[in-house]
């Protein structure tokens, strides 16, 4: 008798060995036309899956995470299937699916167009509607490398020979086509009905710019038609939010051809940053941290203390000063070790909490570029708390807090992920349990849900990770929170205890913005460049009918101004209509018109952004209005 514990905890007894559709068609004919895929003791199967002994089963459906994965990933199987269909001559590398879709990265001597693409996906609904069976088989090594020398998948055959001694080397076949998988896969591909081919890229084999660029196709896959639809126009209506084509329109930054990743921030895109960082201020002061700025260059010795000298090397860049090597850093934490270590420090100094607006540079590949979303050099809002170990709990705590208070300022919804001990990590057992117990009781305690990844936490310490949600559902990670127990160990970093004895102080890293470049990016896509008020670079644009009213309108400009808004004035000599266009063109969020009835009233006439014709006011009475906003930090976010 075979028990089978599903996910709701309930056991099924079953007298043979079953194939995993089997049980689902046990239970409900319903969740067996529904389900995609199942995990049997947590490992990923296809629904052939044969159970044979006692297990724990969870059946997923295309809505869960695993069930879109394998559904994408049988389209990149189709997509490969079809590319041979159509290009015999193909070579293939690999396609795996990824978080919003799948790629197939090929070797194809023509390059391939947006008409390409349109064939490729009339071919691939063909083969969804042909029904094909996916069928799964084993080789030994050394005819698996026979099957890719004879079939010229030169990409396979390295794969293949990577391959340690005795592994499961297995091959998928549908039809006319096979490849080298380890799967698994839907059970045919007649599930993949709604489908979209969105793009062909280059990409270097492996990522290594040495070896040869290879054409990647990008997809996405659904099984119905309408998620297809909305999923695109959601696609659209994030091209029309990109904040490279936003930034530029709105004078907020752009990036040099003198500096590719090396964003260069316009008069706007300050005004934008440093109210940021004027927020960041304000409720870090509230939560008692002191600010502080370490060297943006600092020796070899240095790295090497820290690791990352001989870990993260690649991704710095050096230089030589008097003969000696010198790093520019790429992460802030060893020069607030520098920080801590300027002083003794006293049982009784604990809890520091130590903030940096800190400048960082790290090499990125050119084709890893993007925007201000991958950079090379940016500002990492890094703050590094030191602490006793009982204090743990309690200042994860405030950390959360703090962070919270920041994206709910933003309109924005997150969750949360708790990272724990990988396999590969340095520091004792007693260590990781303290670290873990102090992040997972922070989070029961203030009864906030979390995932948990077990294994996925750094090295040195586990993590919390924020992953945000925008506007358009997409989630971007940001903030964290990292507890290191083991670089003040490496710089040999420690307190008198009440037994007047030197003891270890615990160390937490953690960001809320992350990059402070990428946080701008997403919120200019989060709020489709209509920021609120206390954000945004010009909140209020003056219109003088004719130059006649200049003399008014710079009047009322110094009132503004001397308050602290962000004002403008719009004296050209064109029609009011089209000044208004433009400053709603600009996202700008008041528009002040001012002619002869105004100057002679001493009023102005004030129109909305987002409410449209607000009548004429007094101008202390829209400063009231405005100010009132500003102060609250009215977030107001609108298509």
């Amino acid at each position: 008798m075979i028990k089978v514990t599903l996910k709701d905890g309930s056991v099924r007894e079953y007298e043979n060995k079953m194939s995993v559709m089997d049980i689902a068609k046990s239970i409900s004919e319903g969740l067996a036309r529904n389900v995609v895929a199942a995990s049997v003791n947590g490992n990923i199967v296809g629904l052939d899956y044969t159970v044979e002994g006692d297990c724990e089963l969870n059946l997923f459906k295309f809505e869960d995470a695993e069930g879109k994965d394998v559904f994408r990933h049988t389209s990149a199987h189709i997509l490969a299937q079809a590319i041979k269909r159509l290009y015999p001559d193909a070579k293939f590398a690999i396609g795996p699916s990824i978080e919003n879709g799948f790629y197939y990265d090929i070797d194809l001597e023509q390059r391939l167009t947006s008409e390409d693409l349109e064939k490729l996906e009339k071919e691939m609904k063909k083969i969804a509607k042909e029904d094909i069976e996916l069928e799964r088989y084993e080789l030994p090594k050394e005819e698996a490398l026979a099957w890719a020398k004879e079939n010229g998948e030169l990409y396979k055959v390295e794969l293949i020979e990577e391959l340690p001694e005795g592994e499961v080397i297995s091959f998928y076949k549908q039809g006319d086509f096979t490849d080298l998988c380890r799967g698994p896969h839907l059970p045919s591909t007649k599930k993949v009905k709604a489908v979209k081919l969105l793009s062909v890229a280059g990409a270097y084999w492996r990522g290594d710019e040495k070896n040869k660029m290879l054409q990647r196709i990008y997809g996405i896959s659904f099984e119905k038609n309408k998620d297809l639809e909305e999923y695109l126009h959601l696609l659209e209506e994030a091209k029309k939010r990109d904040h490279r084509k936003l930034g530029k329109e709105l004078e907020l930054f752009f990036i040099p051809e003198e500096g590719p990743g090396f964003p260069l921030f316009l008069p706007k895109g300050m005004a934008l940053k440093n109210e940021l960082l004027k927020f960041w201020r304000e409720i870090h002061r509230e939560d008692e941290y002191v600010e502080i700025e370490t060297p943006i260059i600092l020796n070899k010795n240095l790295w090497e203390t820290s690791g990352h000298w001989f870990h993260y090397k690649e991704n710095m860049y050096t230089v030589q000063i008097d003969e000696q090597d010198y790093a520019i850093k790429p992460m802030n934490c060893p020069g607030g070790m520098l920080f801590y270590k300027s002083k003794p420090h006293s049982y009784r100094d604990f809890p520091i909490r130590a903030a940096e607006l800190g400048r960082v540079h790290r090499h990125e590949l050119s084709g890893a570029l993007h925007g201000l979303m991958r950079v090379r050099a940016f500002t990492q809002d890094d703050a590094h708390i030191y602490m006793l170990p009982e204090q743990i709990k309690d200042e994860i705590k405030g950390v959360i807090n703090l962070i919270d208070k920041v994206y709910k300022t933003f309109g924005f919804e997150y969750h949360l992920e708790l990272s724990t001990r990988p396999e590969s990590s340095i520091g004792t057992d007693e260590e990781w349990e303290t670290a873990e117990n102090g992040l997972r009781e922070a989070l029961e305690e203030l009864n906030l849900p979390y995932i948990l990844n077990e294994g996925d936490g750094a090295f040195y310490g586990p993590k919390i990770d924020f992953h945000l949600r925008d506007c358009l559902g997409r989630t971007w990670q940001c903030g964290t929170i990292q507890l290191d127990m083991q670089l003040p160990q490496r710089f040999d970093a420690s307190y008198v205890g009440q037994d007047g004895e030197k003891h270890r102080p615990v160390m937490i890293h953690r960001v809320a913005f992350g990059s402070i470049e990428r946080f701008i990016g997403i919120l200019i896509e989060h709020y489709a460049g209509k920021f609120p008020v206390w954000l945004a670079p010009t909140q209020v644009r003056i219109l003088p009918i004719s130059d006649k009213y200049n003399d008014y309108a710079n009047q009322v400009k110094k009132v503004l101004f001397d308050k602290g808004i962000r004002v403008e004035i719009d004296d050209r000599a064109e029609k009011t209509g089209f000044k208004i266009r433009e400053a709603q063109l600009q996202k700008i969020p008041y528009m002040i018109v001012v002619g002869e009835k105004e100057e002679a009233e001493n009023k102005v006439s004030v129109r909305s952004r987002d409410n449209g014709e607000m009548g004429s006011l007094e101008l202390s009475e829209f400063m009231e209005t405005l100010s009132k906003e500003v102060e609250d930090r009215v977030n107001v976010i609108q298509a």
